[in-house]
């Protein structure tokens, strides 16, 4: 069930909340609410540990380094609204990159640092926790960890 979690945050990033709201417009309608914290022309920041990636994606091209490839990877990506978050889809090397990108503080657990938002990443069959952040959204604490 490796991959459980990630399609759940999937799902509630595509869903957002069906509970009960008190602005409902009534039965049968979908009501349209589009994730709009992160502005389409502001590039996101990630980061993650065990194993060590991260990266960033803006303008229709993502970035994704590794220890053993500090310099990155870049690949065209594509970007999804939804209503709790973002979603970055591409193919890195022939295979699924698959990044989602929810409000939440976060901490990366070897820093002192605090994100604003937390990262999920499917790559290559892999799940990968970590952070994220823009630049009008910044992480808090030292800027080397």
């Amino acid at each position: 069930m490796k991959h459980s979690r990630f399609y759940l945050c999937l799902g509630a990033l595509a869903l957002g909340s069906c509970g009960d709201r008190g602005d409902d417009p009534g039965p049968g309608s979908l009501q349209e609410s589009t994730f709009t914290e992160i502005a389409e022309a502001e590039v996101v920041h990630y980061t993650g540990t065990e194993p060590f990636w991260g990266g960033a994606a803006g303008g229709g091209m993502a970035t994704y380094s590794t220890p053993e490839n500090p310099d990155g990877r870049e690949f065209a990506v594509q970007r999804f609204a939804g209503n709790n978050g973002l979603g970055i889809s591409g193919q890195l090397d022939g295979a699924g990159f698959d990044l989602t990108i929810t409000p939440g503080e976060c901490s990366d657990g070897m820093s002192d640092r605090s994100y604003p938002y937390t990262a999920t990443l499917l790559v290559g069959g892999e799940q990968r926790l970590g952070c994220a952040w823009t630049e009008s959204q910044p992480f808090s604490g030292p800027d080397t960890p």
